[in-house]
């Protein structure tokens, strides 16, 4: 078992695991070399983009890319289904034809696509599978010398976090660019409401709340034709190995605010979760709704919230309260202690695009982009941690949620889609579910006996 307690110093920590993760022999395999397809470039000189994972959230991040910058081209794009890809060009073809030039023989699909495109001349490439592969193509890109923007969240488990700071060491050595999608860190709004939070509008923080309740998303039913992992391809957000559980895919979003906010990350973590509308073989595995605790080395702490559920209270929000005065951070409102609003941020809240703008931008003109892949996955890692806590019912340590060995799948083996697939139904058709107060958190995705 592993919730064994351990509360060395964050900042120890982080640093004993920095210079750990530096001495892997990940980074030994991928090498220092200096970059290869790095982004330095101004004027009209023409970005070339690949875009790996053509389903909704990769066309999104490619649409954005192209509204970016004028001499901004899509030549490449990868996907493990035909159709997907299919659509995906089609779409951005229509909206964007002087600048989608994606010809056939740059057009790549199945398990092994994503190495065929970073061998291709590109120069950044877009990663926006479902989140499982994203450790595998962003060492992949990394070592391939690509300039990288990859979708959030940036792993599923604690071995992939691990798996992708390594890399991105590797990336900083190199100096290659890389973002990551928790755009809220470039809306205006918030970066505002942030910096006046931090520079004490309400004295110490010393709890927060973040929230994202809402009425989930899509369901793709089983057909025929396809294989047990194709389903789970296809019907991608609700297994553990391929999307994290909605607290990691999604609500990473407002958990990243906190952490932005606190200039940090949790110590532990309790909670729960459960089914209580998802009971259907369609659902998969996760859960529809997670209510967590976490705790930060000042002592302070947030109250996590994210729920799938019809007909209740709906909220996409965070806020923080301190010794004068509390904020709705997603709203850019500053109240003083009695409620009365005392600031109002009028900037505008536009990230998907804005991320890109930035990105391009400082390409355009030369500047240092900082590299955010560290924080993707530490803030990936505050979600994975919240799962863990719900999933068990246990106070989970941060020490010892980032050092578990287990992963939920090797993505590193699946070449076909007839390969079998690293979670199996019952006889019944039902997935292995968590039961908080039973479940073993490293074992929950075995095979049932």
């Amino acid at each position: 078992m592993f919730f064994v307690p351990n509360e060395s110093n964050r900042r120890e920590f982080l640093s004993r695991s920095t210079k750990a993760i530096a001495a892997t022999s990940l980074a030994a395999a991928i090498g220092v070399k200096p970059a290869l397809g790095n982004v330095h470039v101004g004027g009209s000189e023409t970005i070339r983009v690949g875009l790996i994972g053509c389903g909704g959230r990769g066309t999104g991040a490619a649409m954005d890319a192209l509204r970016s910058d004028e001499s901004l081209e899509l030549v490449a794009a990868a996907d493990a289904f035909p159709d997907r890809l299919q659509r995906s060009l089609e779409g951005l073809s229509e909206e964007f034809p002087k600048k989608v030039k994606v010809t056939a023989d740059q057009r790549f699909v199945g398990f092994d696509a994503y190495k065929q495109l970073l061998d291709s001349p590109v120069d950044l490439v877009i990663l926006a599978t479902p989140p499982g592969f994203r450790p595998l193509h962003f060492e992949a890109a990394v070592k391939a010398g690509k300039s990288i923007f990859m979708e959030k969240p940036v792993a599923v488990d604690a071995a992939g976090v691990r798996r992708v700071l390594a890399a991105n060491a590797i990336a900083k050595e190199k100096d290659l660019v890389v973002q990551v999608g928790l755009q809220r860190r470039h809306e205006r709004l918030y970066r505002e409401i942030i910096d006046q939070l931090q520079n004490g509008a309400i004295g110490d923080i010393n709890f927060t709340r973040a929230y994202w309740n809402g009425e989930g998303v899509w369901v793709r039913p089983r057909e025929e034709s396809q294989t047990e992992l194709e389903y789970q391809m296809r019907n991608w957000y609700y297994f553990n190995w391929l999307c994290g559980d909605h607290i990691v895919e999604q609500h990473i979003h407002n958990l990243d605010v906190i952490n932005w906010l606190k200039n940090g990350y949790p110590v532990k973590a309790q909670g729960q979760g459960g089914r209580e509308v998802r009971d259907g073989k369609d659902f998969g595995q996760i859960f529809d709704h997670h209510m967590v605790e976490f705790t930060y080395a000042d002592g302070s702490t947030m109250l996590s919230q994210c729920r799938h559920i019809g007909g209740c209270w709906s909220s996409v929000s965070e806020h923080a309260h301190g010794s004068k005065g509390f904020a709705n951070i997603s709203d850019g409102v500053i109240f003083d202690p009695k409620g009365k609003e005392i600031f109002r941020s009028t900037l505008e809240r536009d990230g998907h695009q804005q991320e890109h703008r930035d990105l391009y931008a400082d390409i355009r003109a030369g500047r240092k982009i900082a590299n955010e892949g560290d924080y993707g996955a530490w803030s990936t890692m505050t979600s994975i941690l919240g799962r863990m806590a719900t999933y068990s019912g246990q106070e989970i340590s941060w020490d010892a949620a980032i050092n578990l060995d287990d992963q939920l799948a090797n993505t590193d083996e699946i070449k076909t889609i007839d390969d079998p697939a690293p979670v199996n139904p019952d006889e019944e058709g039902f997935y292995p579910v968590a039961v908080p107060g039973k479940t073993l958190v490293d074992l929950l995705h075995k095979k049932p006996s």
